[in-house]
């Protein structure tokens, strides 16, 4: 435009009259000063432009909008029922295998055919399990204070920490409480009876189980 606004006014200039040399000269430097001090007009420099926007935080809001999680998903309250399950017998270090009584009693056995030490450990998240005997429908659990016993519900008491030790042995410490800071372990003492879990270390070996896989039996669901 500003080419298109100097070729104008040379073609302008070639009409006028020429009714005298220096007259004419006197216009045609007045028409170039005014023609010179006309703006350059450039398309778009008079339209008011968009205000700015973060590219990455408008992408993030939209997916955000679009994604169904980000709105918050219903929280099943059921999580013990995920992941994967494992039939197991816990064999104890002292030659007990962890059994879950008809009446919620947690002991040890020496039977290798108790029906009430066959345990499935479900996982619960990344090193919590639930553990429960399948034919009383306990839960392994241990309250604030250090009790070992069996739940017939699901709660807090029944998450356990399960961590692999330096000699190849599992331990279950509560994931809810906690003695004075330190971890209270699930063990049985030289009897078969449980100790309280305040009186347990992770490296005694009356808190060391080995999972001994069992063969699941159907016919035990009806």
């Amino acid at each position: 435009m500003c080419k298109w606004r100097l070729t104008q006014g040379a073609s302008a200039v070639a009409h006028l009259p020429s009714s005298s040399s220096s007259g004419c000269c006197l216009l045609v430097l007045l028409f170039w000063m005014s023609a010179l001090a006309l703006p350059c007009h450039e398309p778009g420099r008079d339209m008011l432009l968009p205000k700015g926007t973060n590219s990455s935080s408008a992408s993030a809001s939209s997916s955000s909008a679009a994604s169904p999680a980000s709105a918050g998903r219903h929280v099943r309250s059921y999580n013990h029922l995920r992941g994967d399950l494992h039939w197991r017998k816990l064999y104890s270090y002292n030659k007990f295998f962890l059994r879950i009584g008809q009446d919620g009693k947690v002991s040890g056995t020496k039977s290798h055919d108790c029906p009430y030490s066959i345990l499935v450990i479900t996982s619960v998240e990344t090193g919590v399990v639930a553990v429960k005997s399948i034919n009383s429908n306990f839960y392994l659990a241990m309250n604030k204070h250090g009790k070992v016993y069996g739940s017939r519900v699901f709660n807090n008491d029944c998450k356990l920490k399960e961590r692999i030790e330096e000699n190849g042995y599992n331990t279950y410490a509560s994931y809810s409480w906690k003695n004075n800071g330190r971890p209270m372990f699930v063990a049985l003492n030289g009897k078969g009876a449980t100790k309280k879990g305040n009186k347990t270390r992770r490296k005694n070996t009356t808190a060391h189980f080995l999972p001994m896989a069992v063969e699941p039996q159907i016919d035990l669901f009806y």
